[in-house]
């Protein structure tokens, strides 16, 4: 036994759209609806009256009544836009921004390097220099102790 149809409706506030289907999702399907507008309250389910009539003598496609644009007249609805795949363009576009992105990370990966040798000269410069200044410093203070132990005892 084939499922019984039920009518189902909902507006945009310019028209009615109906559709004679055996459930709520199929209708949702058939108006090209990604959100459940029965949980919005925005569908219902009809009973009766021209846009019934209408829907059950076409199952499954959507009749549309104008509210008001073309007040009273009902007629079957365009259907719903299908998406198409993407372009050649959009691909191709695709493809040079993650080249760009790429090419934009090996650039940065260079300039770290670069950047992470420079601090590493530097840092061996530093301690190179922190070396010679106490061995400096050490030989000074030394010459000075004696400079002044000299002092003391010629005076």
């Amino acid at each position: 036994m084939a499922p019984r149809l039920k009518v189902f409706t909902w507006s945009d506030g310019f028209h009615a759209f109906s559709v004679a289907t055996t459930s709520r999702p199929k209708a949702l399907k058939a108006w090209g609806s990604n959100q459940d507008l029965f949980a919005t309250g925005l569908a219902s389910q009809l009973s009766g009256g021209p846009d019934y009539d209408a829907a059950l003598k076409s199952p499954g496609d959507v009749i549309e009544r104008g509210l008001t644009i073309d007040i009273g007249k009902i007629s079957k609805a365009h259907e719903p836009r299908k998406t198409k795949g993407p372009t050649a363009a959009q691909r191709e576009k695709v493809r040079s921004l993650t080249a760009d992105l790429e090419a934009l990370g090996a650039a940065h990966d260079e300039t770290i390097n670069r950047l992470e040798q420079a601090a590493a000269a530097i840092q061996r410069e530093r301690a190179a220099a922190e070396k010679a200044h106490d061995r400096r410093r050490r030989k000074l203070t030394k010459a000075l102790k004696d400079a002044r132990a000299k002092l003391g005892a010629g005076a």
